[in-house]
């Protein structure tokens, strides 16, 4: 009975879960990029994190097409604007080339990756920290942090991003779906990816 219940669970999350984890199983067949997130990954994150979640998050953006470019300007396979890239890499002695460049495009992307990890100090659980991340990378770090400050004022715990998901509607209105929406389709996609 408990293991019926808990597969009916499971299937009612896959259904509610921005696109079907499936769908995402063909971008296992896409790894002329592996090599970059992986190395990227692994000198801004240490080699223990895993780069498949930057590989999810590069779907998310553009579904692994160099060539995307979104309405607002933002570019490439990480949508990157081109002015951020500029900044990150008069920040980064790593990052070169230019963002039409995927090796560039990916290190960029995964250099304001870290760049939003340091901004997350206080203690909360790895996945969390990792949604905040996200969070911020899709809905900006400021508006992450005008959620949490809501969150505070409620009394609820502002380190979690349940809580975030909670308040975010007050900060970002409408938008706030894509931003809880994305951190969760980047979430799905690194589960499938092998």
């Amino acid at each position: 009975m408990k293991r019926e219940i808990c597969l009916a669970v499971l299937l009612v999350l896959a259904f509610l879960l921005p696109g079907n984890a499936t769908a995402y199983e063909q971008y296992n067949r896409v790894v002329k990029f592996d090599r970059y997130f992986s190395k990227y990954s692994k000198r801004f994150f240490g080699p223990a994190f895993d780069w498949r979640y930057f590989k999810g998050q590069a779907v998310a953006e553009s579904r692994l097409k160099p060539e995307a470019k979104s309405k607002v300007g933002a570019r490439g396979l990480m949508q990157i604007m081109p002015r951020t890239f500029e900044e990150i890499k008069r920040r980064s002695h790593t990052v070169k080339g230019n963002w039409k460049q995927p090796r560039w495009n990916i290190a960029a992307g995964i250099y304001y990756d870290r760049m939003l990890w340091n901004g997350f100090k206080a203690r909360r659980p790895f996945k969390d920290r990792v949604n905040f991340m996200f969070g911020a990378y899709n809905a900006g770090k400021r508006n992450i942090l005008r959620a949490q400050k809501i969150a505070r004022k409620q009394k609820i715990n502002e380190n979690l991003w349940r809580s975030v998901e909670k308040c975010l509607p007050r900060v970002t209105g409408r938008r706030s779906k894509e931003t809880i929406n994305y951190v969760k389709k980047i979430n799905a996609i690194k589960e499938v990816l092998r």
